[in-house]
């Protein structure tokens, strides 16, 4: 009888031990669900507010120490265009009634009243689109949003919202950009206009194509203008916005330096490097200037992983598990948010010291670029795919990982 009790008692443990791990795991949030938990976090306070016409109103602005003076009403533009460019693809998706499915049609109905109120002159959230040069930045990545995804922004637009639009990406002719990646935010507007047969400025089209390409260097790098600097603008603009302005003149039969493909194969080779500076930890490098962007320093790969596939040395479930190590850390850190789910100044929690002159905390929602394979169904490998160690947690395992070696890809 004793003997019975015993093999009953040990079965009953194991059963336990069963539930309690198959709970436990259940009770762990997949990659896709700590992606898109966080990704509402981050544009709920922008996009709800700008939806009733009241982010100028309740936003908690917080401008660089060193701030140059300009007019601090850029920080909507920059909040507003940047989380777009992002998250427009996840928005794209088909309607569910999952908790994702509710979240993202409870964002995509307020980004397209926001997208109206931002050129609506009737609107307290009408966007400062005259004045520092600065607004031509943003404007480019909310055209950039209508490029992404047309179909979940731009195509639910009414004809008098469109117009405006067209109107005032006209208007930005008269901003000179810089002598560095500056040039591609104007051809981006430009490519836009173009891309919904609206007459476009060619030869700033021309002069972007032809300098990005002459300011490239070799192994997937190019120069931020004449004068190398060591930075993330090759993931936070040059990269992602040379090639769909690339695509948007090929698809017109307009001649360029360089076509698609080999934009693409110089973006993918830049991703292998990129790759390579996620630590075994699951931390990066914080070099560089507006290094606030925070995780907008992997929108390359990122939009690599949505629309181009990945490099061949480079797997779904390695890439997603890299970045989901990434984020957790960083997102872990008290300070990142204010009471309101603002973004605070800072690379991981509050580090206001670390704001450039031109920074605010409405350029900090570049960080939402790393959000683009959103944009991919749950079913998809990059999602479904088993995780998987990245390169420096290899190469620090003593295991095999890819060999690297120099690519010029010049042409």
């Amino acid at each position: 009888m004793m003997k019975i009790k015993s093999v009953l008692l040990v079965a009953l443990m194991l059963v336990s031990v069963h539930v309690v791990a198959k709970n436990d795991k259940e009770s762990q949030a997949s990659d896709r669900e700590v992606w898109t938990e966080l990704c509402y976090k981050i544009a709920q306070p922008i996009l709800e507010n700008m939806s009733k016409g009241e982010l100028q109103k309740n936003m908690n602005l917080e401008l660089s120490p060193t701030w140059d003076g300009r007019d601090k009403r850029v920080a909507y533009m920059e909040a507003f265009g940047r989380l777009m460019a992002g998250i427009s693809p996840w928005l794209a998706l088909p309607d569910d009634e999952s908790k994702e499915g509710r979240m993202r049609k409870q964002l995509r109905d307020w980004a397209i009243s926001s997208y109206k109120n931002a050129v609506n002159p009737d609107s307290p959230d009408c966007l400062l689109w005259e004045g520092p040069t600065q607004i031509l930045v943003d404007a480019a990545y909310i055209a950039e949003s209508f490029m992404r995804a047309p179909e979940a922004t731009w195509n639910r637009l009414d004809p008098i919202t469109k117009q405006r639009y067209i109107d005032r990406f006209i208007g930005l002719r008269v901003i000179r950009p810089a002598y560095n990646n500056w040039l591609l935010f104007r051809a981006m507007t430009e490519a836009f206009l173009l891309s919904i047969g609206e007459k476009a400025d060619m030869y700033a089209l021309t002069v972007a194509v032809n300098k990005i390409n002459e300011w490239y260097l070799s192994d997937g790098w190019y120069s931020d203008g004449p004068e190398f600097a060591l930075d993330y603008y090759n993931s936070y603009v040059i990269h992602p916005m040379y090639v769909e302005v690339l695509e948007v003149c090929e698809a017109n039969k307009f001649s360029t330096p360089v076509s698609v493909s080999l934009g693409v194969k110089r973006m993918q080779r830049f991703n292998t490097f990129i790759e390579r500076l996620i630590s075994p930890e699951g931390t990066y490098p914080a070099f560089g200037r507006s290094v606030v962007y925070r995780m907008g320093a992997f929108q390359s790969m990122a939009l690599a992983a949505w629309k181009y596939g990945l490099p061949e040395d480079l797997k779904n479930g390695q890439i997603r598990s890299a970045l989901t190590a990434v984020m957790k850390n960083m997102f872990s850190v008290e300070g990142n948010f204010d009471n309101e789910n603002f973004l605070k100044l800072g690379f991981v929690g509050h580090q206001p010291n670390l704001a450039n002159y031109y920074t605010n905390n409405g350029s900090l929602y570049m960080t939402s670029l790393v959000y683009l394979p959103l944009g991919l169904p749950a079913n998809h490998p990059f999602w479904s795919d088993p995780a998987e160690d990245w390169t420096s947690r290899k190469a620090w395992k003593g295991e095999r990982f890819p060999i690297n070696g120099h690519i010029s890809l010049r042409r």
